[in-house]
């Protein structure tokens, strides 16, 4: 039976069209969002918030760093670091999976099974949500989902992580088709190696990631809106949530649009909807930018050792 896709795949379809509707509200309110140009006070604010989400994304491979050791890939901490915030900026290019597929590589490279090198990268995104979720109840009860999104603890149990990690693990091969040693990792593998035990480590480590990252994402509330009506536990359980649907729902690249389109519309009724587009705005760039940054120090650093050996 021939089962019909729509042209291009579902994460065109879903990319682009958040990104017309975040288009469209931007034009709708562009003029309102060019009139809250940050002043002398603004602008060291995010400055502060561009270092803060730098900062996040070492927090975030030092979490990568102890999965890996979690999986019992003792690795050195400094060259995964590295490797980490270099193969960040992946993820901006089309498909949404080369950062993986550039870890998968480099790990195999060094020596790891190809199987755990998937099953880390397929961990660490499964932890940033988890943990991303943990912390919607900060935000109040919001219609019952703050009872609710703390259960995604339940899947680190080992009777439904195993189960879960093996469909990944099958789908996500096909999906990493770019890297021809994932691809042929089942016939090398063998059958699936279920984990003992649960991560926790490596999750308790996403939390101070996070903190980094909606610090980082605070300055830009701060310079264009304030707490406003929702306080700041709306902020944090607003951005947790757009977060976690920019790492889950196929949309483009780097979550661009799925996570401006669901923050937009979490907020938009209780808050002027230009000061939260003129706050997602000045955010996607602060983290574009921090991520160059952060790759770019990263390779120099390795330029620079590379140098020393010689």
């Amino acid at each position: 039976m021939t089962r019909w896709r729509l042209p291009g795949g579902l994460r065109l379809w879903v990319g682009g069209g958040s990104l017309l509707l975040v288009a469209i509200a931007l034009w709708t309110h562009g003029q309102e969002v060019l009139a809250l140009a940050p002043d002398q006070r603004g602008w060291a604010l995010l400055l502060l918030g561009l270092s803060l989400t730098v900062a996040a994304q070492w927090a975030n491979g030092l979490a990568w760093w102890a999965l890996l050791r979690w999986l019992q890939l003792p690795l050195p901490l400094v060259p995964m670091l590295l490797l980490f915030v270099r193969t960040n900026l992946l993820k901006y290019l089309p498909g949404g999976v080369w950062h993986q597929v550039s870890r998968v590589r480099l790990l195999r490279e060094r020596g790891c099974s190809g199987r755990r090198a998937l099953l880390s990268v397929l961990l660490e995104a499964l932890l940033m949500v988890i943990a991303a979720l943990c912390v919607i109840p900060l935000g109040g009860l919001q219609g019952g989902l703050a009872l609710v999104s703390p259960l995604a603890l339940l899947v680190l149990r080992p009777r439904w992580l195993n189960p879960l990690l093996e469909r990944l693990l099958h789908s996500k091969r096909r999906l990493l088709r770019g890297d021809q040693d994932a691809a042929d990792e089942p016939q090398t593998d063998g059958a699936f190696e279920p984990l003992v035990g649960a991560p926790w480590q490596p999750l308790l480590l996403e939390f101070p990631f996070l903190a980094f990252r909606f610090a980082g994402f605070a300055c830009c509330v701060q310079t264009f809106s304030g707490a406003g009506a929702v306080g700041w536990g709306g902020w944090i359980a607003a951005f947790a949530l757009a977060w976690s649907a920019g790492l889950v729902v196929p949309g483009a690249p780097g979550g661009l649009g799925v996570f401006e389109l669901v923050l937009l519309a979490r907020l938009a009724e209780a808050l002027p909807e230009a000061e939260v587009l003129a706050v997602l705005v000045s955010y996607r760039l602060i983290s574009v930018l921090a991520e160059l940054l952060a790759a770019g120090g990263a390779e120099l650093d390795g330029r620079f050792e590379l140098q020393q050996a010689g």
